[in-house]
């Protein structure tokens, strides 16, 4: 193979058969794939090597080799204009590869936190809350009288005479 092919701090450089191919060995979020696709399609890329901590990707025409890591894309001119959908990327000056700017995946915009569940349609159950059991009020039992000698009798129908 005649492809241009440099160091990585590990001495091993390999280049990749495919985009996909380079995105899965780098553990690239997948909800970047599509957007990382379609900035080298834009570009025009002719291979993807591996350099270790990023993919280089060298262009086609002239211009730097694109830097595609897993939370950017470096490698930009200034004067570059690049649209993904319909909306033109916003290019911030790279502090590590000046003069180059560099771009942020998506997956840098996705809130942190997960989105919650839909909540039910429907009413949930709801218990009646509980009232208080008041105490019930002691009756006066009526035993009887004694035939006798007119004593109230006992709970056990006993009385003082017997």
């Amino acid at each position: 193979m005649k492809e241009v092919q440099g160091p990585t701090p590990a001495g091993t450089s390999r280049p990749y058969r495919s985009l996909q191919e380079a995105l899965r060995a780098h553990r690239i979020d997948p909800s970047n794939h599509a957007f990382i696709a379609e900035i080298t399609q834009t570009i025009g890329i002719s291979s993807f090597i591996d350099r270790g901590r990023y993919i280089e990707a060298i262009r086609r025409g002239e211009g730097a080799a694109l830097h595609i890591g897993r939370t950017y894309t470096n490698g930009f001119t200034e004067d570059e204009r690049l649209v993904v959908g319909s909306t033109p990327l916003r290019l911030q000056p790279s502090e590590g590869r000046a003069p180059y700017f560099y771009v942020s995946h998506p997956s840098e915009f996705i809130p942190l936190t997960p989105p919650r569940a839909a909540k039910r349609t429907t009413t949930p159950r709801v218990s009646a809350p509980r009232a208080e059991k008041a105490p019930k009020p002691v009756e006066e039992r009526d035993y009887g009288v004694c035939d006798v000698c007119f004593m109230v009798k006992t709970p056990s129908g006993g009385c003082g005479c017997d």
